[in-house]
């Protein structure tokens, strides 16, 4: 996969500009990925509601958990469809607002220095094969492009904000990517105090 260092787009991805975004404090200081899980409506897949949350468009009359989160000023650096297709809601230089509420290693408001990337999916079901392949190619070509990213700094949404969220969940294969990256990732399922320590 490539990315485009100036535009900050993966040419891989189909881009559809989300307004829920800003400048980073330092557009150099990427440096952590963070694993969401989304659903829309929750635990059902393959419709445009994802699309619609991160670009302000929800239709609240489609599903009564709209008028819920229709509120929400969200947005996401990429989604990772079921069957591995990517689309890129914010280019990576800039801030997406995925993480909110959050600390990792002592550092508070990770959406600073991270980048959001959601897989359509649930805490209750597993994840895709093909959603492996496409999110372990996004990875690598993060970590030839952005200096300050490493093998080691990759966490779920569930580690920098415990308590508050539970995502991408306990069927997240932490493992799968482990293995292909030769890195030490939470094991399945695991909130370690020393991610956020």
């Amino acid at each position: 996969m490539l990315i485009c260092s100036q535009s900050g787009l993966l040419k891989q991805a189909s881009y559809i500009a989300s307004p829920n975004c800003d400048d980073r404090p330092d557009e150099s200081d990427i440096s952590l990925i963070v694993i969401h899980n989304i659903s829309l409506p929750p635990d059902q897949f393959g419709s445009d509601h994802i699309n619609q949350l991160f670009t302000n468009c929800l239709c609240v009359s489609d599903h009564p958990f709209f008028e819920e989160i229709n509120h929400l000023r969200v947005s996401s650096h990429l989604l990772i469809r079921r069957d591995g297709e990517i689309i890129q809601y914010v280019p990576f230089h800039k801030r997406a607002w995925h993480a909110g509420v959050s600390s990792f290693k002592g550092r508070e408001v990770c959406n600073d220095f991270s980048i959001g990337i959601e897989l359509e999916g649930t805490d209750t079901e597993p994840f895709c094969e093909n959603q492996y392949v496409a999110l372990c190619g996004v990875i690598k070509s993060l970590l030839e492009v952005y200096p300050r990213l490493q093998k080691n700094l990759i966490t779920g949404h569930e580690h920098i904000a415990p308590g508050r969220k539970t995502d991408p969940g306990p069927f997240f294969e932490w493992a799968k990517i482990s293995k292909v990256l030769d890195a030490k990732l939470p094991a399945r399922g695991e909130i370690s105090d020393k991610i956020n320590s």
